[in-house]
């Protein structure tokens, strides 16, 4: 089997794809198939290939070409999170296309839908994709020109079958790293508890929120750190929230901006706990969380989406409501006086995560489903070849109706699934 594979790679700045690379090095290694990896900007896949993978996110600088070949040529798609509407929208609105946004605006939620996408294109309403993208996720584009769709999570594949979608859907765990660098000891001497929150910092990591509890632990603990890594985002001023909070940054919190991967796993492996809030969900695997566990860290998430669906033992899970603070803060102040606790949940993360996030296995899990898409067709079509070769080696006098009789069954198997 000859597969097409469409996903961004590094050196693109994209969780996707790191953990692509990650993926793909380990199906080349398994050789199941024969991948043929598709080159930026390319829309039709590589002659003879059997079947295309379409790793697809919400980012439209990085996807837009992926969705672009999909419109091409049909495919398995991974769907990274549920919510494309930032994606969507730089397809449509960022070109120019007005009516493509209004339609999938309409599609997505009727006749208001529509008039709240009027609003956006009018100016009269900020970019949705900034404050309400989880109430219009607009995936259907996508779910469209899917021949199966991959997810990572129960929840995603809750999303995908009530928006409609009844082509088949394989749950395939996210792969963590198999040797993850570890980093030098001691990166914050006399500082304890580190408490860190790695990964892109956007309004959805609920930072406010994360500062507030954080200046409770320091009445308690005033050697602890918050180390604060990942891409920050225009619409969250960390400095200002920091301050409101009495934090002083370089003092109380450590902001770090976008960091290489190696750095990334050194400051994980530093921090005695690790935060993971999220609101709203886009229906994203959070990479950083996985690499957490990987390492064997403590990890506080929210109780919502995929993050609801980590084992109790891995992963203290905060509510997202009115007593989102108190409750994170207790946890924080939990962990901090308890090593007995911190140990427990670090065995049972590793535990976990051999377990159920292995590279092997997810590779393993890939292979089937694309064995299963490009299966269907393949073997149909091989066997109307013997059928007909068969046929005209014995010089059937029937042969004429056994082969229409054989092709009606098989075209009835390839329009039922």
């Amino acid at each position: 089997m000859r597969v097409a594979y469409y996903s961004p790679l590094p050196p693109e700045r994209s969780g996707i794809a790191d953990y692509s690379a990650l993926l793909l090095s380990e199906l080349e290694k398994q050789k199941r198939f024969d991948v043929r990896v598709v080159k930026r900007g390319t829309r039709k896949p590589p002659r003879g290939t059997d079947v295309s993978l379409y790793h697809v996110g919400n980012n439209p600088d990085v996807h837009d070409w992926i969705v672009e070949a999909l419109e091409e040529r049909r495919g398995v798609v991974v769907l990274h999170e549920f919510v494309l509407h930032h994606l969507i929208g730089g397809l449509t609105l960022g070109r120019g296309d007005k009516q493509g946004y209004l339609d999938a605006m309409q599609r997505e939620g009727g006749v208001v839908g529509r008039m709240l996408g009027h609003a956006v294109v009018d100016g009269f309403l900020p970019p949705l994709w900034e404050s309400n993208a989880h109430e219009f996720p607009l995936a259907g584009t996508v779910l469209d020109r899917a021949d199966g769709v991959i997810v990572h999570s129960q929840y995603v594949e809750g999303l995908v079958r009530a928006a409609g979608y009844g082509g088949p859907v394989w749950r395939v765990p996210f792969a963590a790293r198999p040797d993850p660098p570890r980093g030098a000891d001691g990166l914050f001497p006399g500082r304890a508890p580190v408490v860190g929150c790695i990964g892109n910092l956007n309004p959805a990591k609920r930072i406010p929120q994360l500062l507030d509890a954080f200046a409770s632990l320091r009445e308690t603990h005033p050697q602890a750190l918050l180390v604060l890594a990942g891409a920050p985002s225009a619409a969250l001023d960390v400095e200002a929230e920091a301050r409101g909070h009495g934090l002083g940054l370089g003092e109380d919190v450590l902001l770090r901006g976008y960091v290489p991967e190696d750095e990334l796993w050194s400051l994980m492996a530093a921090c005695d706990v690790c935060v993971n809030l999220r609101w709203p969900t886009m229906g994203e695997t959070s990479a950083a969380a996985i690499q957490v566990l990987t390492l064997g860290k403590p990890l506080v998430v929210s109780d919502v989406g995929w993050f609801s669906e980590l084992p109790d033992e891995v992963a203290i899970k905060i509510p997202v409501d009115q007593l989102e603070v108190d409750l994170l803060a207790a946890a924080l102040e939990r962990l901090a006086d308890d090593d007995e606790l911190r140990a427990g949940m670090s065995a049972a993360a590793l535990d976990y995560v051999r377990r159920e996030h292995s590279l092997e296995r997810a590779a393993d899990l890939y292979a089937r489903a694309l064995e299963d898409a490009a299966g269907r067709d393949a073997v149909i079509d091989a066997v109307l070849e013997e059928v007909g070769q068969a046929a005209a080696e014995v010089q059937l006098e029937s042969a004429g109706d056994e082969l229409s009789r054989v092709g009606a069954l098989i075209r009835e198997t390839r329009l039922g699934g």
